[in-house]
């Protein structure tokens, strides 16, 4: 699992008939700054997820990918590479809370 912030979404007419009513949305990976753990620092790709859990832009959520977004329900047989699983409460490392989603 991965963490990212929800940056934006995805619109697309034509696709294949499983991804028929699948909200799509454009992904930032997070990284904690290794510099400074008491930040994000966001990752150089975006990734594009199907939405399972109701996200919007701007928040942080939990995703997977690979052989695992597959198993999110409905999607075994959708050709999906990356699944948002959850949205994210907050988020603490070594000891300090760096998110908290009542405050951002």
């Amino acid at each position: 699992m991965f963490l990212a912030r929800v940056e934006g979404a995805v619109v697309a007419t034509k696709k294949d008939p499983s991804m028929s009513g699948r909200k799509m949305l454009l992904l930032r990976p997070q990284l904690v700054d290794d510099k400074d753990p008491t930040r994000f620092r966001p990752g150089v790709n975006t990734i594009v997820a199907v939405d399972s859990v109701g996200a919007g832009v701007g928040e942080m959520v939990l995703f997977c990918q690979g052989s695992s977004a597959r198993l999110a329900p409905n999607l075994k047989e959708a050709p999906v590479d990356a699944v948002i699983i959850g949205i994210v409460d907050s988020v603490d490392v070594l000891g300090r809370e760096i998110y908290n989603a009542k405050v951002s």
